[in-house]
């Protein structure tokens, strides 16, 4: 397999195509380093999400990719690290400053045992976290798409963070009083340093939850990109609210009132130590409550944004989807919405493009009817002379291509003047002027679209016409079966037409009207014709009076 080029590793992930045995998620792509429509959100790796059915993994993939998964990985590990720590210098003054008893042995015992129950419990988070993410690990530098599981398991990072985190502070909570008591330590102090220890692993947890879910963001938008949520998870955005309140601003009023409520210790300590632990409090407060604000607020604006775009118009719009609850949901319904209607666009202009949009519309409007209507219209027929010697004589490749050249003459002229292309009929076309939309003057446009038509193919010097315009009532409507319809016009006019047509094939000017088409036409219009006689058309009891220009 010969390499792929890559993009430089500080702003590309790069993706390759999926083991056999993975299921195939919606196909999306995700541009490098960019600002998607509606998002506010930073660098991001592109993936072309794929199933290809080849697990053959290059070295150059894995290269490209690790300069992302590297960042991501020591991001995560820094804010995690850098948190716990943080948290442990804190509650380590506060447990001190209370326990003012302790012998200087026990004082040294207790921050050794602390110290080193830290450093091995930092290298065991980062050992269990790469274990419980290997998969995540494996599909970002192999740049495959995540099977759901896979998915799932990133999107739960955060989650599987912070519940590591409450564990390590808990077993903590247990050894490090337990080596107090130990080392000859009352058992107030113990119970003490258990209870400073599992408020401030809570608050801990809580934070690390936060600081997790924003670092891996651009990963879970990866995992959601492929697998996005189909409907709001049982833990849902309320009951999360409710947790990292619990964990980041009720956990530590509770340690609070614990210190102002410490038994036989000095006022000036407990003042002291409370007003630390209310500052960290505060602090601890105001940092979850941006952080929540921000990860709600974020997602609802881009929402917003483009919901408003889709207002005014602009189909071109893609939401990022970055939260597997209940905003994933309406980001994800946002995208299929979007989708949707872009769907729907695509249909409604093939619709458009074979059948006129004027009949597309009065389609979507009025539905399904076998039904039509009288109208006045003008009827324009024009018709390729000789057309069947010349197809003999041409190649059949170009024989069409000169016909989609002709075609594209009558179709601009007629359309740009308001009429409709009614039908193809071999070389020759049918347009309507006054159906299905009326025009308080059918007849100026038609006879005007006929001479641009006979001059324009004339120019062409590629084929002859004969062009017939004929004024009448007709019945338009929808006519065929409820599973096929078709729109047409049934009519003496278009008979009267087909028949000038083939008529003026043999004129001078290859161009005839009828004469109630050039009554009813604007004087400017009016000028331009002449009259040229009198015919019995064929089929018809009645001469017709004929016009030429």
């Amino acid at each position: 397999m010969a390499p792929r080029s890559v993009e430089p590793p500080s702003t590309t992930v790069e993706r390759t195509a999926a083991p056999a045995d993975r299921p195939a998620p919606a196909d999306r792509t995700v541009e490098p380093g960019s600002r998607r429509r509606g998002s506010a959100g930073g660098p991001f790796p592109h993936a072309a999400l794929q199933h290809l059915g080849d697990s053959r993994v290059e070295v150059a993939h894995i290269a490209a990719n690790l300069g992302f998964v590297v960042r991501t990985w020591l991001g995560m590990g820094v804010l995690a690290i850098g948190a716990n720590v943080l948290a442990s210098v804190v509650v380590a003054g506060m447990i001190l400053a209370v326990n003012k008893d302790l012998t200087a042995h026990q004082r040294l015992v207790t921050e050794r045992t602390s110290v080193a129950y830290i450093s091995a419990a930092i290298v065991v988070a980062a050992i269990l976290g790469s274990l419980a993410q290997r998969r995540t690990l494996r599909w970002l530098l192999r740049g495959e798409v995540p099977t759901c599981g896979e998915a799932r398991r990133a999107v739960s990072m955060p989650r599987d963070v912070a519940l590591m985190t409450t564990l390590l502070w808990g077993f903590g909570a247990v050894l490090i009083p337990a080596v107090e008591l130990l080392s000859g330590g009352t058992d107030r102090a113990a119970v003490g340093i258990f209870s400073g220890l599992v408020v401030t692993g809570l608050v801990a947890a809580g934070v690390t939850y936060l600081l997790i879910e924003r670092a891996a963001r651009p990963v879970r938008r990866l995992a959601l990109e492929a697998w996005p949520p189909r409907e709001a998870p049982l833990f849902d955005l309320r009951w999360r609210l409710m947790l990292v309140w619990g964990c980041t601003s009720g956990t530590p009023i509770i340690g609070l009132l614990m210190v102002l409520t410490v038994p036989d210790a000095p006022r000036t300590v407990v003042i002291s130590t409370a007003v630390s632990a209310a500052v960290a409090a505060l602090a601890v407060g105001v940092l979850a409550t941006f952080m929540v604000a921000r990860s709600i607020g974020a997602p609802l604006v881009e929402l917003v944004t483009a919901l408003d775009r889709v207002g005014d118009g602009d189909l071109d719009v893609s939401v990022p989807v970055t939260d597997s609850g209940e905003i994933g949901v309406v980001q994800n319904g946002v995208n299929e919405m979007v989708e949707g209607l872009r769907e729907r666009d695509r249909i409604s202009d093939l619709f458009g493009r074979h059948v006129g949009m004027a009949v597309a519309q009065e389609a979507l409007r009025s539905g399904v009817t076998l039904s039509g209507e009288v109208r006045e219209v003008v009827a324009l027929f024009v018709d390729i002379t000789g057309s069947t010697a010349l197809a003999g004589a041409s190649d059949p490749v170009e024989f069409v291509a000169m016909l989609n050249r002709f075609f594209q003459i009558v179709v601009d002229e007629v359309e740009s003047n308001g009429g409709l292309i009614n039908k193809f009929e071999g070389d020759a076309a049918l347009a309507v002027f006054g159906a299905p939309i009326a025009m308080d003057d059918p007849a100026t446009p038609a006879l005007r679209v006929a001479r641009h038509i006979r001059d324009r193919v004339a120019a062409t010097g590629e084929v002859q016409v004969g062009v017939g315009v004929s004024f009448g009532p007709v019945v338009a409507g929808q006519v065929g079966a409820r599973s096929r319809l078709e729109f047409t016009v049934i009519g003496d006019a278009v008979n009267e037409a087909s028949r000038l047509t083939d008529l003026a094939k043999t004129t001078p000017h290859h161009l005839l009207a009828s004469g109630p088409t050039i009554a009813r036409a604007s004087a400017d219009e009016q000028a331009h014709w002449t009259r040229y006689g009198e015919s019995l058309l064929r089929g018809r009891s009645k001469s017709t009076d004929l016009w030429t220009a």
